[in-house]
């Protein structure tokens, strides 16, 4: 097993972190406010630490937690600390209003994210279509993925196997673009025609 970082201690930093730690991986929590690091620490399993904001993350997978708007102030106050890790960003660039998305035309909130990495950062767009309260639940469930780089694409496929979820890649990062639309029309579909957030996206092959 391996160790696996988390910049964030919200509602899905909670629940990634949980899911991970369960899963027998080592976490590390990190956060601007250390006290906030430290509570999410405390309500998991032994065994998860907690690490100091914008030093170097022990871990050599990174999981940006953090709401959209924030991440790109998070990547920069990390600066050359996250050389050579791989980014998991799981965010969401939605309109307050779920008009639609923030993201520049043509781009995406992962890609904007990664113009403010290392150059050998490698970002990979997962989780961003499940919500956090039924990630928590341990049921068996698809995660869509999107990178560029496919040995990143392929650690992070190890660790969502890890956790009992199963991956599905779904092209390169330019996706990420589509993987946020489809994290909008999860909200769409969670405040209108399924009528409850106790929904997930599975594919069904055969």
């Amino acid at each position: 097993m391996s160790t696996i970082s988390i910049i964030g201690a919200g509602t899905m930093a909670t629940a990634v972190a949980g899911r991970i730690a369960k899963a027998g991986h080592t976490v590390e929590v990190l956060n601007r406010d250390p006290a906030k690091a430290r509570a999410l620490a405390d309500k998991l399993s032994a065994g998860v630490t907690t690490g100091t904001y914008a030093a170097a993350p022990t871990g050599d997978i990174v999981i940006l937690a953090v709401p959209y708007g924030s991440a790109a102030a998070v990547v920069a106050d990390y600066g050359n600390a996250l050389e050579g890790k791989v980014i998991i960003d799981i965010t969401n660039p939605v309109a307050p209003d779920l008009s639609g998305l923030v993201t520049p035309h043509g781009s995406s909130g992962a890609q904007e994210i990664a113009k403010g990495l290392p150059a050998t950062a490698h970002v990979v767009k997962a989780f961003n279509t499940v919500f956090g309260h039924v990630l928590a639940k341990n049921g068996r469930l698809d995660a869509f993925i999107a990178a560029d780089d496919a040995q990143a694409k392929a650690r992070v496929s190890t660790l969502i196997e890890s956790l009992g979820l199963r991956p599905l890649d779904v092209g390169g990062l330019h996706m990420a673009a589509t993987l946020e639309a489809l994290g909008l029309m999860m909200i769409g579909l969670a405040k209108n025609g399924a009528g409850t957030w106790d929904i997930a996206l599975n594919v069904e092959i055969g």
